[in-house]
């Protein structure tokens, strides 16, 4: 019994916030429902993690974020935020490419581990450079 029911809490977890499908015996409205919810949960973190990001979109942040992550399974807001921004790189505003670019001298990220700090890095900025050593960053140019 415990085991049938830890299969069931996991699908629907899945269900909820991976896209997975609905479990059997569960409402599918409700489940729905919540999926909903717990996205734009995510999406407020990730606009408070990297409010450029978010601010680029304006109204639509929210829904568009939805859209992104419904089938995917969160790693956090900062590397939900991370690999959303990578995803949309041509079609952000120049304050959120300066927030990925900034991110990215200060972090080492493949898109599947956690993201390790640099000690060195340089990175194209609209209008400018931001470089990052020792844990400082510094953008020259804007």
């Amino acid at each position: 019994m415990n085991a049938e029911l830890a299969a069931a809490q996991e699908a629907l977890v899945r269900a909820m916030t991976a896209g997975g499908p609905l479990p059997p015996g569960f409402d599918e409205g409700g489940v729905r429902a919540a999926a909903r919810g717990i996205l734009r949960k995510r999406a407020g973190e990730v606009a408070r993690a990297w409010p450029a990001l978010a601010a680029s979109y304006g109204s639509e942040w929210p829904e568009t974020f939805a859209e992104w992550a419904a089938e995917r399974p969160t790693n956090g807001s900062m590397r939900d935020a991370w690999d959303f921004a990578r995803a949309h790189k041509d079609s952000l505003d120049r304050a959120a490419v300066l927030e990925l670019a900034l991110a990215e001298s200060r972090f080492s990220y493949d898109g599947q581990s956690a993201p390790r700090p640099r000690r060195l890095a340089i990175r194209r900025v609209p209008g400018g450079l931001a470089f990052q050593l020792k844990g400082r960053t510094r953008v020259i140019g804007r």
